[in-house]
């Protein structure tokens, strides 16, 4: 009998080049950052022709689209995993915690969704603009505060601002000398506590009026 001889590894099956090249895109940001993705390199990689993933997606804007909405649901897993476990911190701490760390460790992707132009231009009701209103949603939630009015809405971007701000000045290495005598988790755990504070007093504040 002759030899069986296997057939080539190919990173996705069948019908499924759309979903294998949002895998393959995002370990290429999570190395090289949103400039890293080439769909002509895309293809070579997959072993498919270079018109193929024309047929999933329009161009490069496209697939970056996708991909930072597979980036966003990702990191609301992480997110909701953090704010569920068991812990003696708020729910708010702990997702300003794993927040902060994923920004910190894999900055290719955190680029890609919260330094690039790709989420400014995604239109309301999209896929990605659906899946980064997720993550505020959850961010909102962790307050684990009454809803009245916008008042956890704003004290929740407060947090995120915060945090954006945290892990894109210690990308540019500007969190040292003087700056360096607090650690970028006490920061955070210091934004925190100012915001929660700032919600309790405006809740008062509003209980009062009412």
């Amino acid at each position: 009998m002759g030899q069986i001889v296997s057939k080539p590894f190919k990173a996705y099956h069948h019908g499924d080049l759309r979903e294998a090249l949002i895998q393959a895109a995002l370990r290429e940001v999570e190395l090289g950052g949103p400039e890293a993705i080439s769909i002509k390199a895309l293809a070579k990689k997959l072993g498919v022709s270079q018109p193929a993933p024309y047929r999933h997606f329009a161009d490069r804007e496209a697939l970056l689209e996708a991909v930072t909405a597979e980036a966003f649901r990702r990191f609301n897993a992480i997110m909701r995993e953090a704010v569920e476990k068991p812990s003696k911190q708020s729910k708010l701490s702990r997702f300003a915690q794993a927040a902060l760390a994923f920004g910190l460790q894999r900055h290719g992707i955190y680029r890609l969704m919260f330094a690039s132009r790709t989420m400014a231009c995604a239109p309301k009701g999209s896929e990605l603009h659906t899946a980064a209103m997720e993550t505020l949603a959850l961010l909102i939630d962790a307050f684990e505060a009454p809803a009245v009015g916008l008042l956890r809405e704003r004290q929740a971007l407060k947090i995120w601002a915060g945090l954006h701000g945290i892990v894109m000045l210690a990308e540019q290495g500007l969190l040292t000398g003087e700056s360096a005598q607090i650690s970028r988790e006490q920061l955070a755990d210091e934004i925190v506590e100012q915001t929660k504070l700032a919600l309790s007093l405006a809740l008062k504040a509003a209980e009062e009026k009412a």
